[in-house]
């Protein structure tokens, strides 16, 4: 399947790091995590004023699928009934990544969401999203849930105890050995064993001890434009990115130093006029 992706793709420049500012005491992880809820709760809702306010509304930044849209015309303005949600905290960068899987017949969708803040966490400054429905790379949201669903029943997104964490340069590497390799076969990717990658709705594995990761790779596919966010109590970052030409979102999960879980959005849809 990632065949057939790779002949649609473009090559493309190296990848962007984003600077990362000092953190500020200020943003906790209670207080992302209550905006996380309100983002939530605007999305169920279709109002977005449940998110920003009245008074912040004009002042955010806001893309969809990587193409500036006023926020009026989002999909926050789209009641939609959420089956799952899963949401990281990066009180480094203040900001969030929120995945959601909507399996309502009438509007399916898989939604990847990074929220940035300012440095106090008092205010949105960024909002980009990647909505993903028919049309776009293996997309099947009921399929998407039942994988997403059993992960979470497995317990494989737990809380890593402190002492063992990860810091924040380890899980960024490990993300990023796997991007570099899509453009460079030479890379070493700290493949984990077991690994599982929910690719749209196409999982790698059968939750057994043996399941790799390393499948299915392409060549010759640059990977730019890197935005992060990373939650180190879930050994967690999600990585917005350029693949080839398309919008996509890549979110590793990593232990001790090694790729335990990725989940993968992909826009297949034209969208460089903001069309559907």
């Amino acid at each position: 399947m990632l065949a057939n992706l790779l002949a649609v793709l473009l090559t493309g420049s190296t990848s962007l790091a984003l600077a990362v500012p000092a953190a500020d005491p200020s943003c906790t992880r209670d207080l992302l995590r209550r905006h996380t809820e309100s983002y939530l709760s605007a999305q169920t809702a279709g109002d977005p004023l449940l998110l920003l306010g009245t008074a912040a509304a004009a002042a955010v930044v806001y893309t969809e699928d990587f193409v500036s849209r006023p926020i009026s015309a989002s999909v926050l303005n789209t009641p939609l009934r959420i089956a799952h949600n899963r949401s990281l905290l990066d009180t480094t960068q203040c900001a969030t990544y929120t995945e959601i899987i909507v399996t309502d017949p009438a509007n399916p969708r898989v939604i990847g969401t990074q929220i940035r803040f300012n440095p106090s966490g008092d205010a949105v400054q960024k909002i980009e999203t990647l909505v993903t429905k028919e049309g776009d790379w293996a997309f099947n949201a009921s399929l998407t849930y039942f994988y997403a669903n059993r992960e979470t029943e497995n317990n494989l997104w737990f809380t890593i105890p402190e002492a063992e964490r990860d810091s924040r340069a380890v899980i960024q590497a490990a993300a990023d050995a796997y991007l570099d390799l899509f453009n460079d076969k030479s890379v070493v990717v700290p493949w984990g064993t077991p690994c599982n990658r929910l690719e749209g709705s196409w999982y790698t594995g059968n939750f057994t001890a043996t399941d790799s990761c390393n499948v299915g790779v392409p060549s010759g596919v640059a990977i730019k434009e890197r935005r992060y966010v990373i939650d180190e109590t879930v050994g967690t970052v999600d990585a917005f990115v350029q693949f080839g030409s398309r919008p996509d979102s890549h979110e590793f999960r990593v232990e001790k130093g090694k790729l335990r879980l990725v989940h993968t959005l992909t826009v297949m849809r034209n969208v460089t006029a903001g069309g559907d």
